[in-house]
């Protein structure tokens, strides 16, 4: 089992993209819950600011790195991730096996326009996956445990939640067992993407870790300060974290 990094106080799991799909599948085939979370700058800032936030991502059994500056500060930081698992990668590998190995999943988020848009074009490009059930991300917390309740009715064996950060966390934290699902995994604005309401970076902006400019250029009232202020907060997080982690030249010569 690879030893987990610590990155900004958070714990990593340095896996591949096929490591974390068999990882997610051998917790399915043993019965066991995996709650897999994913990181970006845009979280790790935020988790700084939010207690909530960092406890539900640093109680998940499984953290990957979903952006490429996520694992390019691992680098800068002597704290290696051998390659991004990109959160909607991981659901459409997870949806390929779970067609291929009769495994039932239940889609949680978005509003109802968009989950019915993305059941048609999941129905189509995965004809023989098992939705056990879905329903739409808006309803308030003191709904969450009866829609973990019916989730687990369903018997589905991954969950997926397609819901904004910190609520899809919290929701993770504190009703992902309750829902019996096997592997519990939150995507995001994937089901946006699959259903074709938001249009994914193309794979040269993926590699140069521009996937934040695609998206705010898509939305730059609502996205473009948001992304600029969290990026530059994630740059200086890091500038300060290897100033902390190199020897002052003193400490150095006093090691001798």
């Amino acid at each position: 089992m690879s030893e987990r990094q610590s990155l900004f106080g958070i714990e990593l799991d340095p896996l591949t993209m096929d490591e974390t799909v068999q990882r997610c599948l051998e917790a399915v085939r043993d019965g066991r819950q995996l709650e897999v979370g994913v990181v970006n700058a845009a979280k790790l800032v935020n988790m700084r600011r939010d207690p909530r936030l960092a406890r539900a991502v640093a109680g998940c059994d499984l953290v990957v790195a979903d952006g490429q500056a996520v694992v390019w500060a691992g680098r800068v930081l002597r704290a290696p991730l051998p390659e991004r698992v990109a959160g909607i990668d991981l659901f459409l590998r997870l949806l390929a096996e779970a067609e291929s190995a009769g495994m039932s999943v239940y889609f949680l988020g978005a509003r109802q326009d968009v989950l019915e848009e993305m059941l048609r074009r999941v129905a189509d490009r995965f004809p023989g996956l098992k939705v056990a059930g879905s329903r739409n991300g808006y309803f308030d917390d003191s709904q969450q445990e009866a829609v973990a309740d019916a989730i687990a009715r369903s018997g589905a064996q991954m969950l997926f939640l397609g819901m904004t950060s910190p609520k899809k966390e919290i929701f993770t934290a504190a009703y992902g067992a309750r829902t019996g699902a096997r592997v519990v995994h939150g995507v995001g604005g994937s089901f946006d993407i699959l259903a074709g309401v938001t249009k994914r970076a193309p794979e040269t902006w993926q590699r140069w870790g521009l996937e934040w400019l695609y998206r705010a250029l898509q939305e730059p009232r609502r996205l473009g300060r948001r992304y600029l202020t969290t990026n530059a907060a994630f740059l200086v997080m890091t500038a300060r974290e290897f100033i902390r982690l190199t020897p002052s030249p003193a400490s150095a010569n006093r090691s001798h």
